[in-house]
C-alpha cells in the first residue's frame, strides 16, 4: 500500500511559479510510477505529468509542456511537480497518484489534492 499526500498549493499570479510536493508512505514507493493530474470546476479531471520508479521517464500534457516539471527523490519519497509560467487556466485541484503501472489508465493510489489558484 501507498499513502501519498500533496502540499504546496496556494494562490499566485499568472506568470509566477509553485512547487508542488508529493510525500508518499510505504516501504516500495520506488516501485511506483507516480502522476500528477488536476481537476478544475465543472471539469473532468486531467492528466498533467507522470514518472516513472526511476526518474528516466518523463509524460507531460501538452498544455504543461515546457513550463512543467516533474521528478521524483526515492531516498525521501517525494515527488515534485515544479510549476513554471502559471497561467489562469492552471487553477486546479491538484492530485498525485501511484501504480506500479506508468500508463495505467486509472492509477490506484491517490492523495487528497491541493487547491492551486492562478489570479490574472
Amino acid at each position: 500500500q501507498v499513502q501519498l499526500v500533496e502540499s504546496g498549493g496556494g494562490l499566485v499570479q499568472a506568470g509566477g511559479s509553485l512547487r508542488l510536493s508529493c510525500a508518499a508512505s510505504g516501504r516500495t514507493f520506488s516501485g511506483y510510477a507516480v502522476g500528477w493530474f488536476r481537476q478544475a470546476p465543472g471539469k473532468e479531471r486531467e492528466f498533467v505529468a507522470k514518472i516513472n520508479w526511476s526518474g528516466g521517464r518523463r509524460d507531460y500534457a501538452d498544455s504543461v509542456k515546457g513550463r512543467f516539471t516533474i521528478s521524483r527523490d526515492n531516498t525521501e519519497k517525494i515527488v515534485y511537480l515544479q510549476m513554471n509560467s502559471l497561467r489562469t487556466e492552471d487553477t486546479a485541484v491538484y492530485y498525485c497518484a501511484a501504480d506500479r503501472l506508468l500508463n495505467k489508465e486509472v492509477y490506484d493510489y491517490w492523495g487528497q489534492g491541493t487547491q492551486v489558484t492562478v489570479s490574472s
